[in-house]
């Protein structure tokens, strides 16, 4: 039985088991586990290589400009109202059930950002917000 990789442009992100709208793109879901080097003596041939913690990149979530959600939620960080927030993001199949997803621990906005404002163009406008967090798992 053939088994093909997951297509990556059918997923979900929810807030606190909420939708706010749909993303057209999430990004940045990247962990990396730190090595220490440690040199014994005498031993001159190689160093050890030991873990010592594990990091995580930032998440960003990009969508079209609709509602005020994710501007409201960063300008309140803006102003010393931090309010951490768990995210699901779901990757799904083409009938909507899910097939992976990530839980993402005690998210909350560092950034916000919107697309450029073109009066030639025709294109959407475009926020995005880049999300610290405590870490993710698949759930």
């Amino acid at each position: 039985m053939r088994q093909d990789p997951y297509m990556s442009f059918r997923f979900r992100v929810e807030f606190d088991n909420v939708q706010h709208g749909g993303f057209s793109r999430a990004k940045g879901f990247a962990r990396e586990v730190k090595a220490d080097a440690y040199r014994e003596g005498g031993q001159n041939e190689f160093e050890h290589r030991l873990a010592s913690h594990v990091t995580y990149g930032n998440i960003v979530l990009e969508r079209g400009l609709a509602d005020p959600y994710l501007w409201d939620w960063s300008y309140a960080v803006t102003e010393g109202r931090i309010t951490r927030r768990d995210l699901t993001v779901s990757l799904v199949d083409a009938q909507g059930a899910p097939l992976w997803r990530w839980l993402v621990d005690g998210a909350f906005p560092v950034k916000w950002a919107a697309g450029d404002l073109d009066a030639g163009g025709a294109h959407v406008v475009v926020e995005s917000v880049e999300l610290a967090h405590h870490g993710f798992r698949k759930g």
